[in-house]
């Protein structure tokens, strides 16, 4: 197929063995693998297509004719398109100049030449999901991966070809990549789902049927807090549903379990008894979560170690670090924070003086988190601006990426995530509001399914819009003798009046200052996927696009509607 090593070729499919399979034969023939999400939109996918000047790539049947069909025209190098799966053979209707395959057609065609990778070629250009804009590739070289999957596994206990790890998470993405590359380099096998299938209540199992968790019994998996903070949610909405008696034996369990494993104690009795039902939600063997993406609230964390019976190793990484930075050991239960650095990483803390962190603050150094070693990537493709900004090299020749976090570091060497640069506002007055902050101590409230803190440096309060959970909101309209639908509950400004009181005594009991609590909300009836381009496949919150979404509501909450 007129392909040389060294020549780019792309995948945008969803997770599944012919992803990993496909990955795989790129790796050994040299040839850079160019991902991109597969909720990506047509501007974005363009965009990445033709900045690594893309003549291959590499799909599945739905997204080729749901995503790719409509902007050929617009990726004027691509020439082949390869589907992974079998059916249909043929292909028409598509632009001349591009030839549609079937993967099994292609791995009957003679071989080409294999040349084997150098340490230092280009493996992965990853493209992220554009958080802040438009998605920048990450050149990830094999020796970076290689470090990056040693530094992970070294955390990892007792890792065998007796694990069975579950993946459905985007393998665009870089905690789904590097976990199951660190699968494979230990022989354990892997299962694919994905997030509507993965429970026996996923939204696309039939009711009664099992979802793929019961079926494969998988003994790891990652997961973003997102996924976890559902599970967490419905569980808790279950307890509140149970008699008096029942409510109480599950509190007193809970709270005897938190006791005991603080202390390093197992608690074979409780597990078997109380929490065997909720623990067969993951089917039931799993023996350690992987936690990445974002912070995990300190109420989840403590759940899924207590409930689901198993260890969450919070890991923290980025793409341009292939991934790995730290994870916490698997006996440390506290919580808010995300481990030592891991075997690969090195990772010091810069003063940042506008925030007002500094690597000499008592009792904890803070600064932005720096993070070098092998595992530190070899910069954006084709963006030497942002190069310069982000990476460096030191006298030793090590380079180190400035990842735009702020940290501190605790006596035992674990860090702490605390902040983020680019969430960071001045209020009118001068006090600095951390947008983030103010989101994970919310996200707790039973009232919230996600929230996203937006404040104006012109302005003197924050505002907030709010996907309430339905279940909780349905049952507080019950209360107050609304009966109407699902949006115009969302849209009455009583029940957005209610929202706010209740979002407002979370905050305070939360201990945040009453500058960071929210003064007016919108409460948003749709949910915010990946799909709807409101934030990113790791769920991480899209602030400009959430910005341009609700910029009608902005004005009005601040006066000028």
């Amino acid at each position: 197929m007129s392909t040389r090593p060294q020549c780019n070729i792309a995948i945008f499919c969803e997770t599944r063995a012919e992803w990993m399979i496909a990955a795989q034969a790129c790796f050994i023939y040299n040839f850079p693998l160019v991902t991109l999400y597969s909720t990506l939109g047509g501007v974005a996918i363009a965009h990445g297509l033709n900045e690594t000047e893309i003549t291959h790539i590499i799909t599945s049947k739905d997204l080729l004719h749901s995503r790719l069909k409509a902007i050929l025209l617009e990726v004027p190098r691509l020439q082949h398109i390869i589907v992974v799966d079998s059916k249909p053979t043929s292909w028409p209707g598509f632009p001349r100049g591009i030839m549609v395959h079937n993967m099994d057609a292609v791995q009957e065609l003679v071989a080409v030449a294999r040349r084997r990778p150098l340490p230092s070629d280009i493996a992965v250009i990853m493209y992220t999901s554009g958080s802040t804009g438009i998605p920048k590739g990450v050149m990830i070289s094999h020796s970076n991966i290689i470090a990056g999957v040693t530094g992970m596994a070294e955390r990892i206990p007792d890792l065998d070809e007796t694990d069975t790890y579950i993946g459905y998470l985007p393998l665009a993405h870089v905690l789904e990549l590097s976990a199951e590359m660190v699968c494979i380099s230990h022989g354990c096998c892997i299962g694919y789902s994905s997030p509507q299938t993965l429970a026996d209540q996923s939204t696309k199992i039939k009711k009664g049927s099992k979802g793929d968790t019961s079926v494969l019994k998988p003994t790891l998996m990652a997961a973003v807090p997102e996924i976890m903070d559902r599970i967490y949610k419905n569980v808790m909405t279950k307890v509140e549903e149970m008699s008096s008696v029942q409510r109480t034996l599950f509190v007193l369990a809970y709270n005897y379990k938190m006791e005991q494993i603080t202390k390093g104690y197992k608690t074979p009795l409780c597990d078997s008894l109380v929490f065997r039902k909720v623990r067969s939600l993951l089917g039931g063997h799993m023996r350690v979560l992987l936690s990445g993406g974002a912070p995990l609230s300190a109420a989840t964390q403590r759940f899924m170690n207590i409930c689901l019976c198993c260890p969450v190793g919070q890991g923290y990484g980025l793409t341009e670090t292939c991934g790995a930075g730290t994870i916490s050991e698997m006996w440390d239960y506290s919580t808010g924070r995300v481990g030592a650095p891991l075997v690969c990483s090195e990772i010091t803390l810069k003063d940042w003086e506008e925030g007002g962190y500094y690597s000499t603050d008592k009792p904890h150094p803070r600064g932005e988190i720096v993070i070098g070693g092998p595992n530190v990537t070899m910069g954006y493709y084709k963006n030497e601006v942002k190069n310069r900004e982000d990476f460096f090299v030191d006298s030793n020749g090590q380079r180190w990426f400035c990842t735009g976090d702020i940290g501190e570091f605790h006596p035992d060497g674990c860090l702490k995530i605390i902040d983020r640069k680019k969430d960071l506002v001045k209020l009118q007055a001068g006090e600095y509001v951390s947008l983030g902050k103010v989101e994970a101590m919310l996200k707790n409230c039973p009232f919230v399914d996600n929230i996203c803190a937006y404040a104006n440096s012109d302005q003197s309060y924050v505002i907030g819009f709010v996907v309430p959970n339905q279940k909780q909101l349905m049952a507080l309209a019950e209360q107050r003798g609304l009966r109407c639908s699902w949006e115009e509950i969302c849209n009455n400004p009583d029940m957005e009046r209610d929202v706010l009181h209740i979002i407002t005594e979370a905050a305070l009991s939360a201990k945040l200052e009453r500058f960071e609590i929210p003064k007016k909300i919108r409460l948003s009836a749709e949910p915010w996927t990946p799909e709807t381009g409101l934030v990113t496949d790791a769920f991480k919150l899209k602030r400009k696009e959430l910005k341009s979404h609700y910029q009608e509501d902005i004005e009005r909450m601040y006066g000028g509607k």
